[in-house]
């Protein structure tokens, strides 16, 4: 069964990219609701796996200071960076 933005799954996952910082907000979320479903199922369980990290260090990764050690997880933080560009930021 294929995931939908109706499904069960998306609804949760949509609930775990509401983070504490307004930085990590406005990327995670606009990027789930705009490509994720358009995802290789891969890059979808990468995307899983960002999400269980803490904010602090999703964070430095997002504002370019610092790599992710994990190739899985740099690959999916350069994916979110190179397509969802915040509008005032």
């Amino acid at each position: 069964m294929s995931e939908t933005s109706n499904s069960l799954s998306f609804k949760r996952l949509k609930w775990q990219c509401r983070r504490g910082m307004l930085e990590l907000d406005i990327l995670l979320e606009p990027f789930l609701d705009e490509i994720y479903l358009t995802l290789e199922e891969e890059d979808k369980q990468r995307f899983h796996k960002l999400i269980e990290c803490e904010d602090q260090e999703l964070f430095p990764w997002f504002m370019q200071k610092e790599k992710p050690e994990d190739s899985d997880l740099a690959r999916i933080v350069n994916i979110i960076v190179t397509r969802v560009q915040p509008k005032s930021y």
